[in-house]
């Protein structure tokens, strides 16, 4: 089968050259590594952008990978151009990438998604016996819906010898796995400086490919192993947010509205309304007494109407009241002339 050579194109409707497919692939494997090595949160912007511009390349490539027909499932590895060998990576970057894809609201469709990637990858590479490994347990073995023993949260205990030896070789299987894993990549080290510069010759480029492709199968594995128990979990907290009574927060009654003022304050402190109001301060109701001449040191009291006559009333019966002798003499006077004089004397308006 024809390899995918660098110069295939496909042409754009404006009769514009499209993206090489090698340019498509190179370009989203080195958008995952970015995201899958930077330290910013995976919610950020930048790195959700290059996370869609990833898939995006990556689905590209595999469209075109499809038209191609690069892949039969009657080719053995060996016949496989070197060209070819990397591509077989596709899904399996997309399934990555389609993990970093952050949306709560869509979690339980990535998943599914990245699982279905996954799986076409390891399928894929089980056909061309890249490598000696077990498939994982299909997506038509997980239950739609959680059963009895899934919506158990308490994780049972072995009870028997059997059990016990299977947990004993799943967990040597994952020490075997990582060390595999460790000395691909420690392999994959060695030699991507002489792929990268293009000085390495076509059996070393074909084994560092080979090489990601294992290594992408270890993960893969692992990966689907935990998007198992993701959906297991994300199913759970669907059904219990069905189940769970719809419970309407209560109503707050509404705030009075509140104006802090000083006559408000005031009010609040001396009782606003009742008579022990105070009006004034012991200075202002002296000073205010002082100016109408009603204290005891000013004197005889002056009435508050400002009568000039009965002022002069009050003051003279005051002096009398205190044996003023100018006060006694002009009213003994005053009584002699009364008595020689009658009422009305040098009145010459009610003469003729």
């Amino acid at each position: 089968m024809a390899a995918a050579e660098d110069s295939n194109y496909t042409q754009n409707p404006s009769g514009s050259e499209a993206p090489k497919l090698s340019d498509l692939l190179d370009q989203g494997w080195k958008l995952y590594e970015e995201v899958d090595s930077t330290n910013e949160p995976s919610s950020s912007n930048a790195v959700q952008v290059k996370v869609k511009r990833g898939i995006m390349q990556l689905e590209e490539a595999t469209r075109m990978v499809s038209q191609l027909d690069l892949f039969s499932h009657n080719e053995a590895l060996e016949e496989m151009a070197t060209a070819d060998v990397k591509y077989l990576l596709l899904p399996a970057l997309l399934g990555a990438l389609t993990m970093k894809q952050v949306n709560p609201s869509k979690r339980l469709e990535h998943v599914h998604t990245a699982r279905a990637y996954f799986m076409d990858f390891l399928q894929r590479c089980k056909e061309y016996e890249v490598c000696s490994f077990q498939l994982p347990r299909s997506s038509e073995n997980i239950a739609d819906t959680p059963t009895e023993d899934q919506t158990n949260p308490v994780v049972p205990m072995p009870t028997s010898q059997q059990d016990l030896i299977t947990m004993a070789t799943q967990r040597q299987a994952k020490i075997e796995s990582f060390k595999q894993r460790k000395e691909t990549e420690a392999k994959l080290s060695e030699i991507r400086g002489l792929v990268e510069s293009g000085s390495a010759d076509e059996d070393v480029v074909r084994e560092f490919y080979l090489l990601n492709v294992r290594r992408w199968i270890t993960l893969a594995v692992e990966e689907i192993n935990s998007i198992n128990q993701e959906i297991e979990i994300l199913k759970r907290m669907e059904a219990f947010k069905q189940s769970a009574p719809q419970i309407s927060p209560p109503k707050r009654p509404p705030m009075k509205p509140f104006i802090l003022t000083k006559d408000a304050v005031q009010a609040k402190v001396f009782g606003a309304g009742y008579p022990s109001l105070a009006t004034m301060t012991v200075d202002d109701w002296y000073e205010q007494h002082r100016l109408k001449a009603c204290l005891p040191d000013q004197g005889v009291p002056r009435s508050a109407d400002g009568n000039a006559e009965e002022d002069e009333k009050a003051e003279r019966e005051w002096k009398e009241e205190n044996d003023d002798k100018e006060a006694l003499q002009k009213a003994r006077d005053w009584d002699d002339w009364k008595d020689t004089h009658r009422r009305g004397y040098g009145n010459r308006k009610n003469m003729g």
